[in-house]
């Protein structure tokens, strides 16, 4: 782990600057409405031009920004500055054109972090392929049992616009940030930060696993108290190589989270007992109780680890042992988050909807066993056979659905010819129905049902929230027949 000092982002006065903001959207409208408020020229390249774009365009005309439909890949005339939506790729037209003529290029985030005063709340972040909002909801609502004022801010909760220029006072913020949001965001410093996990995804956008990677590790730099990575994970690079290659202030130290018994340093589990030998005094000898391993909603293995990693950054801002008890005990997770539906003939049902990609599908499955796995959708270019492998063991049938089900078809014969498959054609939305009934065929007492897709939801659904709801539909549908 690198160290040296690091120094705070020079400020940036916006008055009369000419800052171009790319794209509409969730991220967009608020960024250009705040800088045409700084008193910046600001105009909105944007690629389409629906109906959503063209009403956005008109309430931001009407307060003076020029905005532009149809053309996102032209860098306006005299732009000093790019402030981008986070999806928009790194490859576009747009950004060649502004690293060829000197134009610096700026996410929300860094936007954001900009825009902080002078006795702005530090900022405890979280990133990681699977896992984030249930981590940084985990850390609010610890932060909270401890009497802090905070709020779950970046991809969830509170915007961070909204956090940094808000009339509310904040003490410390919980802070999910994506991939993308960190590739842009160069001058962010947190007081502490976690990256829980990497695995292969959004590789189309990054154009590969170790610009992936890089991006990710990119919420170390300049940490001032802990960074605070996965012992248990297997990925290469792993997060601890991350952490490894971070440049950070003097006295940041890397703080590790294990499911395992934890060596000095570490958070870990002894005996059902989520464990402290970080933050204690004399950590080659002492450990610390934290919370019960009952005290996580769900505790599923996963989901301990998510419960660890925001217990470690909650003990970097100082946070009793205690709060972190309180707060564990306080969460209660998000729908289609490893969600128990219902029971029905002595079988569980559980929406794991949230589980789009094979990383994600994978910790799930882990927490089960014997399991019928309701998956399928649009594979987003990912591949099956490591998932499988890793899960025959667990599974009583399958149960496929969606446009891409064939790969994962095949990743079963090659892993798991043993076990019965069910393959639905059907792609309409009423296919979930038939799922569940072909899934409870399949299930014996004392076993799950367990909807964890491994992939997208869009062939078939509005979201992964969409695809949860018809799964819990349908199965209340079968407890109400017997009813």
């Amino acid at each position: 782990m690198g160290s040296g000092q690091v120094t705070s982002s020079e400020p940036f006065d916006f008055q009369g600057k000419h800052v171009t903001v790319a794209g509409l959207g969730v991220s967009g409208v608020p960024a250009a409405k705040v800088l045409h408020g700084l008193g910046a020229s600001v105009t909105v390249v944007n690629d389409g031009a629906d109906e959503r774009a063209r009403a956005q365009a008109a309430e931001l005309e009407a307060l003076g920004v020029t905005v532009r439909l149809g053309d996102g890949d032209t860098l306006p005339e005299g732009s000093e500055l790019i402030v981008t939506a986070p999806g928009w790729q790194p490859d576009k037209p747009l950004f060649a054109a502004a690293e060829q003529a000197g134009v610096p290029v700026w996410g929300d985030v860094e936007l954001a972090w900009r825009l902080r005063g002078p006795d702005a709340a530090p900022w405890l972040a979280v990133t990681g392929t699977n896992g984030k909002t249930t981590t940084v909801q985990m850390l609010a609502s610890i932060l909270r049992a401890a009497g802090l004022r905070t709020a779950a801010v970046g991809n969830i909760g509170v915007s961070l616009l909204d956090a940094v220029l808000g009339e509310e006072q904040y003490d410390v913020l919980a802070v999910e940030l994506s991939s993308y949001q960190l590739h842009w965001a160069p001058s962010l410093r947190a007081h502490s930060a976690a990256v829980l996990n990497l695995a292969p995804d959004h590789l189309d956008w990054h154009g590969s696993m170790e610009a992936y990677a890089a991006d990710k590790g990119r919420i170390y730099e300049g940490n001032s108290v802990a960074c605070v990575y996965n012992v248990d994970a297997t990925d290469k690079p792993s997060t601890e190589d991350l952490v490894r290659a971070a440049d950070v202030e003097e006295g940041c130290r890397a703080v590790g989270f294990t499911l395992g018994t934890p060596a000095p340093s570490q958070l870990g589990v002894v005996e059902g007992i989520l464990v402290d030998r970080a933050f204690v005094e004399d950590r080659q000898k002492n450990a610390q109780e934290l919370a019960e391993v009952a005290d996580v909603n769900p505790p599923a293995p996963h989901n301990i680890a998510n419960a660890l990693a925001a217990a470690a950054l909650a003990r970097a801002y100082g946070v009793p042992a205690r709060a972190v008890r309180d707060g564990l005990r306080a969460f209660t997770p998000d729908a289609h988050r490893i969600a128990h539906v219902a029971d029905v003939d002595g079988v569980a049902y559980v929406d794991d909807s949230k589980a789009t990609n094979t990383h994600a599908a994978q910790a799930s499955l882990a927490a089960y066993e014997p399991i019928v796995w309701i998956a399928g959708g649009l594979a987003k270019g990912a591949t099956f056979d490591e998932l499988v492998a890793a899960s025959a063991k667990r599974l009583r049938g399958v149960v496929l659905i969606g446009a891409d089900r064939a790969l994962i078809r095949e990743a079963l014969a090659r892993h798991a010819p043993q076990v019965p498959v069910v393959d639905l054609e059907r792609t309409d939305t009423g296919a979930m129905r038939a799922a569940v009934r072909e899934a409870r065929k399949l299930a014996q007492a004392g076993d799950t049902v367990l909807l964890a897709p491994a992939c997208a939801s869009m062939d078939m659904f509005a979201n992964y929230n969409k695809r949860g709801d018809a799964f819990a539909d349908a199965v209340r549908e079968l407890g109400s027949a017997d009813g």
